[in-house]
């Protein structure tokens, strides 16, 4: 089950459950829109992989399924980030 992480990992922009500004990768880092397209270009900085707008818990869930309380806060190395992004931006996703 997704944890629903509450902020961006890069900036800390709060990223409530029903935001529709969150995107996360395969292994669940989380990041606003901005930083995940316009910053990072799709590629993610830790694992190399895409992005995908986080999906929103139902309502009706949440309160058994509570979405996490637990901030993660680790700005990436533009730089690294950027050597990353240059050697995967014109790779498709399911061929990284």
């Amino acid at each position: 089950m997704l944890e629903i992480r509450p902020n961006c990992e890069h900036c800390g922009k709060d990223l409530p459950n029903t935001s529709t500004e969150a995107m996360i990768c395969t292994f669940e880092c989380t990041y606003c829109k901005d930083c995940a397209i316009n910053l990072f270009e799709n590629v993610c900085p830790t694992c190399t992989g895409n992005f995908v707008p986080r999906p929103i818990r139902p309502k009706k869930y949440i309160a058994k399924n509570p979405a996490s309380l637990k901030r993660v806060y680790d700005p990436k190395d533009i730089d690294k980030a950027k050597e990353k992004r240059l050697k995967f931006i014109d790779v498709l996703p399911e061929n990284r």
